[in-house]
């Protein structure tokens, strides 16, 4: 498939190429801590990434799962995917990790939108979610950021890292993309 391009980002897909990269940020405790994996490895992230690769060939392919690189500089600072829960649904869940040296720069919210870009286009989706821990007040903000709306907070409904946890969801209907600024009538 084509990668997907952004002001600054090129989206492409990973390869096993790529291990080291993701374990620069997979190994940062500050960058795991809300997400369902614990610190990685590199052959932790060979492995995922090798697990990643059999997505290519599913049919339909229903998982997405981009390497994020800055194109001025031609490095891969993260990862941004998209995952078809539903078919029948046409609904899709997104996520998104990044290097902290890049947090703050608004590379998230720029690769999320290509992400939405692509699933409402190309993938002909209904619904996109996001479901993240409530205590990721930056994730949220992203997902505030690319016009998902809180549509719930579950109490206790995930098993991570060796506890229940809460789990919110953002989420954006097809109609409501891309969104409108504010003051602004469809």
């Amino acid at each position: 498939m084509s990668p997907l391009t952004t002001e600054r980002l090129l989206l492409r897909e990973l390869t096993c190429a790529d291990a080291s990269d993701c374990n620069a940020y997979e190994r940062d405790p500050e960058v795991v801590r809300y997400t369902s994996h614990g610190v990685r490895t590199l052959d932790e992230s060979l492995a995922y990434l090798r697990r990643n690769l059999a997505s290519l060939h599913e049919s339909p392919r229903r998982t997405f799962d981009f390497a994020v690189v800055l194109t001025g500089e031609g490095r891969l600072v993260g990862r941004a995917g998209i995952h078809v829960t539903q078919p029948d649904l046409r609904e899709a869940t997104i996520w998104y990790i990044l290097d902290r040296s890049r947090w703050g720069k608004g590379i998230v919210p720029e690769a999320a939108r290509a992400l939405l870009a692509f699933g409402f286009g190309e993938l002909g989706l209904h619904r996109i979610y996001a479901d993240l821990d409530p205590r990721n007040h930056a994730s949220a903000r992203v997902a505030e950021k690319i016009g998902m709306r809180r549509e719930a907070h579950f109490v206790a409904n995930a098993w991570i890292k060796g506890e229940w946890m809460d789990t919110l969801i953002y989420a954006i209907l097809d109609h409501e993309w891309p969104p409108r600024p504010s003051g602004v009538a469809p």
